[in-house]
């Protein structure tokens, strides 16, 4: 089960607290969260090696100690998080057992991937363009981007400010709704979920084994979901969405990164090192010219799921792609995830994705958006839900 973790993982495991709402839960922690005593590698050796031991726990990672979860390794991730790989040249591909042979998908692969292999109950992650979102759908896990700012970000990585959140994965919907209660703030919306938009346009970015998956799942859930309303989400399609996210995300991870590249000049796996380059040569002018189109697109966003709307979508546009594909195919894999995922990270708003079945063997996932601080109601509807799951196609 290496092949989950960072060649520096923990000694021993941290055990959580002696009581609690996660007592003798194992839990995992993507290698972005500092552990106290350990140094935190971000994905690359070379940042690995200038970092000094953490002085303390993240802050989601003392929640999970307190509340009983035992800390039992630190996950290979994505180097600086940016990719929806999950394809590390340094330490390795976690492996995808609900998937061999296709990638985990990332940055946060290796906790994904470790959750659906069952090698713990709980797993930290981070979302800033799909993090959470695809490997949980492509490893058959549940997973949560949550509302912007609803979890401690202290001791956490820092990669786009505007658009980081850390997250978490389980492979059942009651831990998964258990962690919640442990790591989201107070600040959650309470509403009954009354409405659901079928964002027609995001299903159309989908393979169509994948759409005959969801529309399954739908029709069979139906008695626990609202009446459908099918609806575009982006009149003018989602490309200027994902190419002005792409280039704040660039901007940002560059005033973030961009002076320990220059200075240590570290080796960067292919793909990451070319976008590297390109958010070198992004300016802040360009950044703010790409800041005007979020904007209104963010408040159209939220204006669509006030409390009590929900918004269903695909997860991902397909299934894993295999370990083997070529990097152009992967760039262009990662175009399609991006114009799924920019929807919620451009409006700050919380996405699960729900295991429903697999497409030819392979894990597929649902997505539902809700509305700012409605990240209870969506894990509620996942406990909900999850009597509808195991179709195969």
């Amino acid at each position: 089960m290496s092949g989950f973790f960072v060649p520096h993982d923990l000694k021993a495991p941290r055990k959580g607290a002696a009581d609690g709402p996660l007592a003798g839960l194992a839990a995992v922690v993507k290698d972005m969260y500092d552990i106290e005593g350990e140094r935190t590698g971000g994905g690359n050796p070379d940042w690995l090696a200038a970092q000094k031991p953490a002085t303390k726990n993240a802050g989601a990672v003392q929640r999970l100690l307190d509340a009983g979860a035992s800390i039992t390794g630190k996950t290979v991730c994505d180097e600086f998080f940016y990719s929806v790989a999950g394809v590390n040249a340094h330490y390795g591909t976690p492996p995808n057992l609900r998937a061999p042979g296709r990638i985990p998908g990332g940055s946060s692969s290796g906790s994904a991937a470790a959750t659906g292999a069952g090698v713990c109950d709980i797993a930290l992650g981070s979302d800033t363009g799909g993090s959470i979102r695809i490997p949980a759908s492509f490893n058959g896990v549940y997973g949560l981007r949550p509302t912007l700012g609803r979890i401690d970000l202290s001791g956490v990585m820092a990669m786009a400010h505007s658009f980081d959140v850390p997250g978490w994965f389980a492979a059942s919907a009651g831990v998964f709704r258990q962690a919640g209660r442990v790591l989201l703030d107070r600040a959650g919306v309470d509403a009954r979920i009354d409405r659901m938009i079928v964002a027609e346009d995001a299903f159309a970015q989908a393979d169509a084994d994948v759409v005959g998956l969801i529309d399954t799942f739908l029709h069979r859930a139906a008695s626990t979901l609202p009446k459908p309303e099918r609806r575009t989400v982006a009149p003018e399609g989602f490309d200027g969405w994902r190419e002005a996210f792409r280039i704040v995300q660039a901007r940002e991870t560059w005033e973030t990164f961009g002076d320990f590249v220059t200075r240590a000049n570290p080796k960067l796996g292919p793909g990451i090192k070319e976008r590297m380059a390109f958010a070198a040569t992004v300016t802040e002018a360009d950044a703010e010219a790409a800041r005007r189109v979020l904007r209104p697109a963010r408040e159209h966003i939220r204006a669509l799921v006030p409390p009590g709307t929900i918004m269903a979508l695909p997860t991902a546009p397909c299934i894993a792609p295999r370990i083997d594909t070529p990097a152009d195919a992967l760039e262009s894999f990662r175009v399609r995830v991006m114009r799924l995922t920019c929807i919620a990270g451009t409006a700050g708003l919380p996405q699960i994705s729900i295991p429903i079945g697999t497409v030819s063997g392979c894990p597929a996932g649902l997505s539902f958006i809700g509305w700012p601080g409605g990240d209870e109601a969506l894990l509620d509807l996942a406990c909900g839900l999850s009597r509808h799951g195991g179709i195969t196609r």
